[in-house]
């Protein structure tokens, strides 16, 4: 027997950058996946469908707060309008848009994972559970939360990462964050909070440390502020050439500062807080497990502070506006994401022989992606529109389009926003969300909304839309404008079966208009 070293293959460990690009592919798989069912339905949520609008609108030449009011700043429609121009005016489109963004921060999340020293397991677990759970809280489609969160996460990673190091930052990181926050203000403002935090971990450690003297900390949030007020400032000065400042200021500021006024009962504030919370039950459990075993040293330790000072900031975002809507939770899913991937791991390590740490890690991720995952699919098979059943909001705009034809106009007084633009016809206002014409919101533009109600009706729109049981939802007093608009001057077209009840689509009576083919037993065309 030959004595001497053993001839065997040398085994060659992934460079970093493969195990990155690696955790990368990952997330994008798992993110499409978990998200192929946001390009099904028509509508999750009506908030979706103004963007739509708006961006529609600037495509044609008629900019956001002109030609289509809204109480928030014109970010989201640029965004909208920036998917209709790459993938075409669609639904489709807006629901790309919508899974780029949480692939964009579950990369985001993973970074900053990495850059507090943590294990690129718990980075890939955290944009997995991230991704999972924006399938509830009307995450679904594309809201603003969806929308903030990359630029809000990427602006927290390079605050971890300078924390972690604890020096001066240089200038591109601080423009970089900036610029970063500052877009994502121009989507909405409940992004301010996050941002002072993102700026606290950029230069508090190394100001502690006594790196980085007073008077530089000063010069730095001064440039921070004007970087952070950027977009918005030249947003404004845009408008200002066209003579729309009073519009921009009107629904960018002061509209949302009049809604931040009208504040919900504190009972009822509760109720939607547990509401949102239970849903996210096991990540809210895993988050708690990461904050009982945290030590102050460690990989781990500054990744859970940050993350867990990152959800208190969310928190006092979701608080501002006063209305507790299912989708403002959406803030917190990128910190609580980062706490249960933490928690995960420690239970993992618990529980699990070294060797199979990483194999117990990927299936409690599985089973917290789960709780998202499972509740959206369960929806869609038992009753869930355009999958399984037939879509109602499509068959609307279906109905919408034939009788407005070509060219054609329509007011829908309380349905979904979203159907002019599936329906392809002109708005005959330029406040094309309900809540802001006929329903309970009107008084937050400086606009009177009852003059212009007065004026649409007026007009006579070629198409009205009724939804039934959605009556509750307008002013009394809106809802017996337009009823008596619609005896006097309309004809009940077509009648959609909705859940709640039906969606009536009245034609202007003198356009004499026929009946085309193709109607379906759950669209009932309505006889002259």
């Amino acid at each position: 027997m030959l004595d001497g070293p053993a001839l065997t293959a040398p085994t060659r460990a992934a460079s970093p950058a493969t195990a990155d690009a690696v955790a990368i592919l990952l997330l994008l798989v798992a993110v499409a996946l978990l998200r192929l069912s946001s390009f099904v339905p028509a509508v999750v949520d009506t908030d979706e469908g103004l963007y739509m609008v708006q961006a529609r609108e600037w495509l044609r030449g008629g900019w956001p707060l002109v030609a289509a009011w809204d109480m928030h700043p014109v970010g989201a429609p640029a965004m909208f309008a920036l998917a209709f121009l790459l993938f075409g005016v669609s639904v489709e489109a807006v629901r790309l848009l919508g899974l780029i963004c949480v692939f964009a921060t579950a990369c985001g999340l993973f970074a900053a994972a990495r850059a507090a020293g943590a294990p690129r397991a718990v980075g890939a677990g955290a944009g997995v559970t991230y991704a999972a759970h924006t399938l509830l809280l009307s995450g679904l489609c594309t809201n603003t939360e969806l929308l903030i969160a990359p630029f809000i996460t990427a602006a927290m990673a390079l605050g971890i990462r300078a924390a972690a190091r604890a020096e001066p930052p240089g200038l591109g990181a601080l423009v970089a964050m900036g610029l970063l926050v500052g877009w994502a203000l121009l989507v909405k403002q409940v992004a301010a909070p996050a941002g002072c935090l993102a700026f606290a971990l950029l230069v508090g450690p190394a100001w502690w440390r006594g790196a980085l003297p007073v008077r530089r900390v000063l010069a730095m949030a001064a440039a921070y502020a004007g970087l952070c007020a950027a977009p918005i400032l030249l947003m404004g000065l845009a408008y200002w050439v066209q003579g729309w400042l009073p519009q921009y200021l009107d629904g960018s500021l002061l509209a949302p500062f009049r809604y931040s006024l009208e504040r919900i009962a504190p009972a009822e504030a509760w109720r939607r807080i547990g509401a949102a919370a239970l849903p996210l039950g096991l990540a809210l459990g895993a988050a708690l497990v990461a904050l009982a075993a945290w030590r102050p040293r460690g990989p781990m330790a500054l990744l859970t502070v940050v993350a867990l000072a990152w959800f208190v900031t969310e928190s006092l975002a979701i608080a501002g506006p006063g209305f507790y809507f299912a989708h403002y939770f959406l803030l917190w899913l990128p910190p609580l994401s980062l706490l249960a991937a933490i928690g995960a791991w420690g239970l993992a390590r618990a529980v699990a022989q070294p060797h199979r740490v990483r194999a117990a890690f990927a299936v409690l991720v599985l089973v917290l992606a789960s709780q998202g995952w499972l509740p959206e699919a369960t929806a869609r098979l038992e009753r869930g529109p355009g999958l399984m059943h037939r879509d109602p909001v499509r068959e609307v705009a279906a109905a919408v389009a034939r009788e407005a034809g070509p060219d054609g106009d329509a007011f829908i007084a309380n349905y979904h926003t979203s159907v002019y633009v599936l329906a392809d016809v002109r708005t005959a206002t330029r406040f094309p969300f309900p809540p802001h014409l006929t329903g309970e919101f009107e008084d937050l533009s400086d606009t009177n909304t009852q003059v212009e109600l007065t004026r649409v009706l007026a007009a006579r729109p070629r198409v009205i839309v009724v939804d039934r049981g959605w009556m509750q939802t307008m002013r009394p007093a809106a809802a017996a404008q337009v009823m008596a608009t619609v005896a006097e001057a309309y004809d009940l077209a077509a009648s959609v079966a909705e859940q709640r009840g039906p969606v009536e689509i009245y034609r202007l009576r003198d356009l004499g208009a026929v009946q085309g083919p193709g109607n379906n037993a759950s669209v009932r065309p309505i006889s002259q």
